[in-house]
């Protein structure tokens, strides 16, 4: 039996995608207006962006205990191998609760066959890494080879990533109130990316057109073997702006595919309504 790939909706992957490749998902939640949503499952990306714009501040929480516990048991009950590609634990507690229920029952149940594994990644990142897991899954790939895989694409992963207005990074305190101002005053774009699982700041840029000529400068100091890689951009409910840095990426680099999917609610919660991400892996494409 192949290993059935599961991963949180941090990964920013559509429904159809996920059904497409076969892997299951479970939620973070989303605290919007008084009411704690499933992400990607009652609450859309869209409805959030178009709340933030209006002046809301969503929050969100990882994944419970108990959801895992809920799931993780079906399948052992099933007799399903399975490998639970998480989230990245700088980012969030998901994957700690996770590896709690896996260390209870794997003493309950020592002859299951699963994983639990931490990518140090987000959003399309972290989703590029669970679709080429799942398409070893489908090729009958062992859990231990995988895990092996999973662990490779997770330590090459590269996150460049600008956000639309400072104030929604300043909430989450990934810059002073101060910065957030002036930021916004002079219409300086930061570029981030991310180290050790943790969002970083890179760069400040100054205008739209000069943070994207950034990022692909950085893509080409960074990336290797381009052309036979799946490039991702995750966008927060600015579509036409992600299919411009695709269209650049495409005439510079030509990669195998370049796949675009919102910012879900849970990370579209800090990082705010146009948001703009690019992933891709800094060595050989495996």
């Amino acid at each position: 039996m192949s290993v059935q790939i599961i991963c949180d909706s941090a990964c920013d992957l559509s429904e159809a995608t996920l059904s497409e490749y076969g892997v299951d998902r479970v939620s973070l939640k989303v605290l919007l207006k008084g009411k704690e949503h499933e992400d990607g499952q009652d609450l859309s990306p869209k409805e959030v962006y178009d709340a933030m714009r209006n002046g809301e501040a969503p929050k969100t929480s990882q994944v419970t205990a108990q959801d895992f516990r809920e799931l993780f048991t079906e399948k052992i009950a099933a007799d399903q191998p399975f490998l639970y590609i998480a989230f990245s634990s700088a980012l969030s507690g998901t994957y700690q609760s996770a590896k709690v229920v896996e260390q209870e029952l794997k003493e309950e149940y020592p002859k299951a066959k699963f994983a639990v594994i931490d990518t140090k990644a987000a959003s399309l990142g972290y989703g590029l890494i669970v679709l080429r897991a799942a398409e070893e899954s489908r090729k009958n790939a062992t859990l231990r080879e995988l895990i092996s895989l999973v662990s490779y694409h997770s330590k090459h992963m590269e996150h460049l990533f600008t956000v639309d207005d400072l104030a929604y990074l300043q909430r989450g305190g990934r810059v002073t109130k101060a910065e957030a101002f002036v930021g916004s005053l002079l219409k300086i774009k930061p570029l981030l990316h991310v180290d050790d699982g943790n969002l970083v700041p890179l760069e400040k840029i100054r205008g739209q057109k000069k943070v994207f000529k950034r990022m692909i400068e950085l893509m080409e100091e960074r990336g290797k073997d381009l052309k036979r890689q799946r490039i991702a951009i995750s966008h927060g409910d600015s579509e036409e702006r992600a299919k411009q840095l695709a269209s650049m990426i495409e005439e510079r680099f030509s990669p195998a595919d370049i796949h675009i999917d919102m910012v879900g609610a849970a990370i579209g919660a800090h990082a705010g309504p146009g948001t703009i991400a690019l992933f891709f892996i800094n060595e050989e494409y495996r």
